[in-house]
């Protein structure tokens, strides 16, 4: 089963920004729901933001809203997340997945998770 491959995390202060990426060589990229899931130490697997395949349609955890945007580029089978205004509780590991059934908030409606990337915001 193909997995996913996600970028971008590294240490950065609060009030800081980072661009995540995940990309993959599925050609059902483009026909995919997407999201982005993050976990902190210690901690269940939790919803960030997700967008629909052809990009018109965005939905977000509420810890994130206004400072976090999703977006895709099918030609590129890619998804991004842009973290803006970055705060220390957005700690922890940012794994992306694909849609595959049940609810768009709960990790165990998505497969084909990367093996993430770190993100450690310092207060």
């Amino acid at each position: 089963q193909a997995h996913f491959v996600e970028s971008g995390g590294g240490l950065v202060q609060a009030g800081d920004s980072l661009r995540l990426a995940c990309t993959t060589a599925e050609r059902t990229f483009r026909h995919s729901i997407m999201a982005w899931f993050r976990q902190a130490p210690g901690k269940d697997r939790e919803f960030v933001m997700g967008i629909s395949q052809s990009g018109g349609d965005t939905y977000s955890a509420d810890s994130v809203k206004d400072r976090f945007t999703i977006s895709r580029d099918n030609d590129k089978n890619t998804a991004y997340l842009q973290m803006n205004s970055l705060k220390h509780e957005d700690t922890g590991v940012y794994y992306c997945g694909r849609f595959m059934y049940g609810s768009y908030y709960a990790a165990s409606s998505y497969v084909e998770w990367g093996q993430g990337t770190l993100v450690t915001v310092s207060s």
